[in-house]
């Protein structure tokens, strides 16, 4: 492969620290105080899921999340976390990067209707892909440094 400026490892490690930033990001740009006190984000998500198109979104939010409004806060923010942490550390990648694209799924799936949303999903998950199928964790990694894939 003929690539510019680094090789192609390396450039697949670059996007895996941009995807991992992004997670970052997701999880910074929330008012912490409103999610975590007053579950804004599961609410929010509440009221699309009983207006969704697909009745079976709306059964499926209803039977595993609103229950357990505290807990799926909790679930939602350490998943962004840990997945902006993993991807850019490089830790665990494959893990994260599987989980970044069900995740993503999700989130597609609760907003389908509005597509003005759906673009960064798809980039997020076809991030997420391309670092798969390079092995993004080849160089600039922790896992390339212990090893372990």
């Amino acid at each position: 492969m003929k690539t510019s400026l680094l090789h192609g490892a390396q450039w697949a490690a670059v996007l895996r620290i941009g995807l991992g930033l992004w997670w970052l990001e997701s999880f910074r740009h929330k008012n912490l105080e409103a999610w975590i006190k007053r579950q804004a984000g599961i609410n929010w998500a509440a009221d699309i899921a009983a207006k969704h198109k697909f009745a079976v979104v709306g059964k499926g939010f209803n039977a595993v999340v609103k229950p357990h409004p505290k807990a799926m806060t909790w679930v939602i923010l350490m998943s962004e976390l840990s997945l902006g942490l993993g991807l850019t550390l490089g830790l665990l990648t494959p893990v994260a990067a599987f989980a970044s694209i069900a995740l993503n799924l999700l989130y597609f799936v609760l907003m389908i209707h509005d597509w003005a949303e759906q673009g960064q999903n798809l980039m997020m998950v076809l991030a997420a892909v391309v670092i798969l199928g390079l092995h993004g964790w080849q160089v600039w990694s922790i896992d390339h440094l212990i090893g372990i894939f």
